[in-house]
Order: C-alpha cells, then sequence, then structure tokens
C-alpha cells in the first residue's frame, strides 16, 4: 500500500475589477490523490483552518479505511432505496409498504398539513389546495455530507408534523439503512443524535390473568363448533393472520407440531409469506390443543369436500340434520373478531382484550414459568431470538417442554407426560 499524501497550499489570484481597481482573492487548496482511482483531487475553501481541517478528517478516514469519493457517496434517498431492497425478500409485501411509508418520513418531501391532506397526497401525487407546502427533508442531502446537527434538526422536523411516534420509527429505519451504506460504500455514518428519543410512557397491554384463561379454554372444550377459534393463539401463540392462514396440511399430528409456513392477508387470500423470516417455525401442540384439533378435525368446515383450512368461514346453517353449507372458505378478520371472539369474552363476563393480547398471554406466561427467553422468541417467531437459537438451531429443542408448560399454568387437563413424549 502506497503511502497517502496530502498537502495544504495557498494560491492568490489577482483580479481587475472594471473601475481598474485591484484586487487580491486568497484561496486554500487541499492536493490529494483519491485512494480508490488515483484521480487528483483539489478543493478548495476560503480559509486556511477550513482547508486543514479538510485534510485532517481526510486523513482519518483513509487510515480508519472508509474514505469514499464525496461525489460518488450515495444521497440519503439512495440510501433508503438501497436498504428497503434488502428488506424486500425478508418481509411480506404489506410490511414492506409500511417501510416504504416511513421511508418516505425520511427522504421526504413532506407535505405540511392534515393527516388526511398527507394521506391523500400520498395517493394521488396532488396537492390538497394551492397555497399547500411542501417540507425539504434528507433524501438529496450525501451521505458523506450528513451530518448530526442535520439528523437533529430533521428529527425536531418530523415530530412537530406527524408525531413522535412516527419521527422515532424514522429515526430507527434511518439509522438502519446508513448503516447498511456504510457497510456496502464505505460511507461512515455520522453519529445519532443524544436525547431525542424520548418515549411517552405507555400503559402496558391488558392481558388475561393464567386463571381467567382456564376458564375461557373449560368452555371452548364445550363449544364444539367456535371453542377452537378463540382458545387456539393462548395455546400457540400465534398471530392472528397466522392463525386465520393456517391450512390442515400444516397440522402435523404424526410430529405433535404446528407448522407455520403462510398467512391470510386482510382481504382473506393466502400468501407464502410470514411477517418475518423468523415467523417460519414449529409449534409443538400441548395436549390440550392436540385434544381440540383433533375433535375440531372431524367437524370443520369443507373446501369441495375435503379439509384445507383450519379456521374457515362456517358457512351457512340449515336445518338439522343436513351441514352446512357455503363454509371452507376464508375468514375475515373483523367477522373472526365478531362472531367468534367477542361472544366468548360476554358470555364468561371476562374483561375484553384484543387477539394479539392473547398472543402476549403465551408469552408471558412460558417466561413466568422459567422458558428461556430465546426459546420463546423461537416459539413466538420473533426475529430477535438469541445468538445461538438464531443462528445454529432450526429446529426448536425443548419446545414440547416448554409448551406442556401452559397446560400447567392455565389448569389445565390432560396427560402432561404425552405432551412431552408426542
Amino acid at each position: 500500500m502506497q503511502p497517502f499524501d496530502v498537502s495544504v497550499t495557498k494560491r492568490v489570484r489577482r483580479r481587475k475589477l472594471v473601475n481598474d481597481r485591484e484586487i487580491e482573492q486568497t484561496r486554500w487548496f487541499v492536493n490529494f490523490r483519491d485512494p480508490d482511482t488515483g484521480q487528483r483531487k483539489l478543493p478548495s475553501f476560503e480559509t486556511k483552518r477550513e482547508a486543514e481541517a479538510f485534510r485532517t478528517e481526510l486523513l482519518n478516514k483513509v487510515h480508519a479505511g472508509v474514505y469514499v469519493d464525496p461525489s460518488r457517496a450515495p444521497t440519503v434517498a439512495e440510501a433508503m432505496a438501497h436498504y428497503l431492497s434488502n428488506r424486500e425478500p425478508e418481509v411480506k409485501a404489506s410490511t414492506l409498504y409500511g417501510y416504504k411509508v416511513i421511508g418516505k418520513v425520511v427522504t421526504g418531501p413532506l407535505l405540511e398539513g392534515t393527516v388526511r391532506e398527507r394521506a391523500e397526497y400520498t395517493i394521488s401525487g396532488d396537492l390538497p389546495r394551492r397555497d399547500a407546502r411542501l417540507l425539504q427533508l434528507l433524501g438529496p442531502v450525501s451521505t458523506a455530507d450528513l451530518t448530526t446537527a442535520q439528523i437533529r434538526n430533521w428529527h425536531r422536523t418530523v415530530m412537530e408534523q406527524v408525531g413522535r411516534y412516527t419521527a422515532n420509527r424514522a429515526l430507527s429505519m434511518l439509522k438502519a439503512a446508513l448503516a447498511l451504506c456504510e457497510e456496502d460504500f464505505r460511507v461512515r455514518a455520522p453519529a445519532m443524535p443524544s436525547n431525542v428519543v424520548r418515549r411517552q410512557t405507555r400503559a402496558k397491554k391488558a392481558i388475561l390473568a393464567p386463571e381467567q384463561v382456564a376458564k375461557l379454554l373449560t368452555r371452548a372444550k364445550t363449544d364444539p363448533h367456535r371453542g377452537i377459534y378463540y382458545a387456539f393463539p393462548f395455546l400457540a401463540g400465534t398471530r392472528i393472520s397466522e392463525q386465520l392462514g393456517l391450512l390442515w396440511d400444516d397440522v402435523d399430528f404424526v410430529a405433535n407440531a404446528v407448522h407455520i409456513r403462510c398467512i391470510q392477508e386482510r382481504d382473506g387470500s393466502l400468501t407464502e409469506a410470514t411477517k418475518t423470516e423468523a415467523g417460519v417455525r414449529s409449534i409443538p401442540m400441548s395436549a390440550t390443543l392436540r385434544e381440540m384439533l383433533l375433535a375440531w378435525r372431524l367437524v370443520c368446515p369443507r373446501t369441495d369436500g375435503k379439509l384445507h383450512r383450519v379456521f374457515p368461514g362456517p358457512g351457512r346453517l340449515q336445518p338439522w340434520p343436513l351441514p352446512r353449507r357455503d363454509g371452507g372458505g376464508p375468514l375475515l378478520y373483523q367477522n373472526f373478531r365478531k362472531r367468534f371472539w367477542v361472544p366468548a369474552f360476554k358470555a364468561l363476563k371476562l374483561p375484553y382484550v384484543t387477539p394479539h393480547a392473547a398472543r402476549h398471554s403465551f408469552i408471558s406466561t412460558l417466561q413466568a414459568h422459567g422458558v428461556e427467553v430465546g426459546l420463546v422468541a423461537k416459539l413466538a417467531g420473533h426475529a430477535n431470538a438469541t445468538v445461538t437459537l438464531g443462528h445454529y438451531t432450526q429446529a426448536v429443542r425443548g419446545g414440547e417442554d416448554a409448551i406442556a408448560r401452559l397446560d400447567l399454568a392455565y389448569g389445565a387437563s390432560g396427560n402432561t407426560d404425552e405432551a412431552e413424549n408426542g
């Protein structure tokens, strides 16, 4: 490796004005060869202090191996597009769309106005009124020139316009995009501003106590046509999109596991992509869940006479003993909540919690009963599992024992040994 030479030189230029008066212009130049291309560079500065500061920063970058020609450094908008393209194969389409919306808050332009006006502008691209104002954000700024002060001012602007929560989400995404840019393009990311991400205290999500879940499960086991719908998330810890997208082909009674491989979108269609890569997983069945699924399989509505969805729409009721007709199709979330979820809580006079809160009960119950946090993350399909579980363990070791503890926590009856050995 050849030594990197950089020098500061002074040049004085004499200029004659229109009135024949002569003046002197002094400029300071930093003379060096680009370490990557070998081209001669000669940026100029008005003062010697500015030139020497540039030389010091240049030397530090070259010695640290992170120098890149500012003219070749991507802009913040380009860095964000690069980040999103890397995330695209890792997340489902609707999640990626949410990322793009937040990314727009980073790059801009941002319409100054109401939430409705910004939403309409995002969809149509038309300004809602003649005097509407667009705020230019960080998009056109070169990542090589981006400073902590610029990020702080941008965050303050976004927080004033769209709120602290969105501003903090956008800051996290900017940080991730700049880190990837530093790794791929050798552009050193500026330090993130301190004391800007102040989170408001949030009330803890309401979840049912174990004895309340036990009461719900007791009722579910005596409710052959509806019970499995509202019991399943407490026993498997799935997201609602994972539950409604579950197929009988993914319920493995031989391996005693439920395989999460696809999800149901809002329109009822199935997609072979979970929220994140970590969402693809196998959840061991407890004795209670296995018993309920076996019973449900006998009466579950069919599609063209065959088992397909585990949680289908029930179809229309016909006079006994005729089976329901037109069942087996997708069950949309709003119908699931109205037909299956809310009535169970009303019948038992239990405090209402959302379907997602059942997932919180699953996770918190396992943690409260001493199951290692990395294993809980794996069972829940979280992307932030521990390094060992996340990178070296393909299967969920010890999952059967962990799930069996749910039955113990909820006071459910059943042969625990069968759940552990099944």
